[in-house]
């Protein structure tokens, strides 16, 4: 039987993931240190998981309202109040998602359509421009440089806008350069979507692990809460990457949209995961800040030690992740990933996997021990010899 003919040819035009390929050839190794997935190295803070449990012991075992159960969407507006000075009206403004993805892929099903273009900063996390050509849109690719510590340049940004520009996506703190978008590229980022009639997918999954002051989010700036989705998660800041829970919050009519593709498509996020969210936020601020004292200093360390090692590297402002450049070793980004992983044992990510000007680069998750990313450098420093 011939399935080609019967699959659908936006899927079939959509490559497989750059990061997955290297998690593959992990397979049946136990002595190969990875830098290369992005995921906290710590198990989720006991209460949280705690909160879970009992929520088990007491038969919460049921579907939850397709938003999410009021109790979560409560304690996530308070939340966004408290931490980053945003309003949202639990009913009708926030929807709960499996994994910050599913949000993502909400945001962007509810508001394109077929011809639409979407602006997307590169490098990039990779799941953005497949979600966007599965709807039928032409994902527009905004270069960024180590230059500019991969900052999203107003300028080129406005430059890229046509008349079939719709959506705008801000994945800051980014994954994988770890730039943040701050000060007054920020409030003319802002400026540029108001200008433009834009509406701007914030993905702030990366909010909490921001090391040089404090996550402003643009939902924040004149004119932007009424055209922006924030979308955020519990899978970093409070290590429950396999809880699967995230959400979105923004105007009502498309927060409406969403929960009814959301109700059809999924249903409800997982409940055991909903009450351990909540627990969370209203007691997990400390795990917050632990997290992200510890991140800080392999931060620093794993930087220092790539730059001592001539792998010139722009220090990350967020997230978890270093993107230093491998153009002195002469070798592709692919080359270079393949040979330390199989000649030396250390797994990263091909810069090439994120967008086409991530070519020149890898990216390197300091989510690990001291310990391995100090043994990881001395295995890096191997090779390179």
């Amino acid at each position: 039987m011939d399935y080609q003919k019967h699959i659908s040819n936006r899927v079939r035009g959509i490559k497989p993931s750059g990061i997955r390929k290297f998690f593959d050839l992990l397979t049946g190794r136990d002595d190969v240190i990875s830098l290369g997935i992005g995921e906290p190295d710590f198990v989720t803070p006991w209460h949280i998981r705690d909160a879970g449990i009992r929520s088990l012991e007491r038969g919460y075992t049921h579907y939850t309202p397709n938003a999410g159960t009021t109790e979560l969407r409560r304690a996530i507006s308070n939340y966004m109040q408290r931490r980053f000075a945003l309003e949202y009206d639990p009913v009708g403004e926030i929807v709960v998602t499996v994994g910050g993805s599913e949000a993502i892929d909400l945001a962007i099903r509810a508001l394109i359509e077929t011809g639409d273009e979407v602006l997307l900063p590169e490098p990039a996390f990779v799941c953005y421009s497949p979600i966007g050509q599965l709807t039928g849109a032409t994902v527009v690719p905004i270069e960024t440089s180590a230059e500019n510590g991969f900052s999203l340049d107003p300028d080129v940004l406005e430059s890229k806008i046509t008349k079939r520009t719709k959506l705008l996506v801000l994945p800051f703190p980014n994954n994988p350069t770890g730039a943040v978008l701050e000060g007054e590229n920020l409030r003319r980022v802002a400026e540029i979507a108001v200008k433009h009639d834009l509406i701007v997918l914030s993905d702030e999954i990366y909010a909490e692990l921001t090391y040089e002051g404090q996550h402003v989010s643009i939902a924040s700036l004149p004119g932007m809460a009424e055209r922006t989705i924030v979308v955020g998660g519990f899978s970093k800041s409070y290590a429950m990457t396999g809880w699967r829970l995230g959400y979105a919050c923004g105007p009502r009519e498309i927060i409406r949209i969403m929960t009814l593709i959301h109700q059809y498509a999924i249903m409800s996020a997982p409940t055991t995961a909903q009450y351990a969210a909540v627990e969370a936020l209203e007691h997990g601020d400390l795990d917050i800040e632990y997290m992200r004292e510890e991140y800080d200093e392999r931060r620093l360390l794993l930087v220092n030690g790539l730059n001592e090692l001539g792998l010139t590297c722009v220090a990350p402002k967020g997230a978890f992740y270093a993107f230093p450049s491998i153009r002195s070793t002469g070798m592709t980004s692919e080359e270079f990933c393949e040979k330390l992983l199989l000649e030396h044992g250390v797994a990263v990510i091909p810069g090439g996997a994120f967008g086409t000007c991530g070519e020149g680069h890898v990216r390197c998750c300091y989510a690990s021990s001291k310990e391995d990313l100090i043994e990881a450098l001395r295995r890096m420093g191997e090779m390179l010899k």
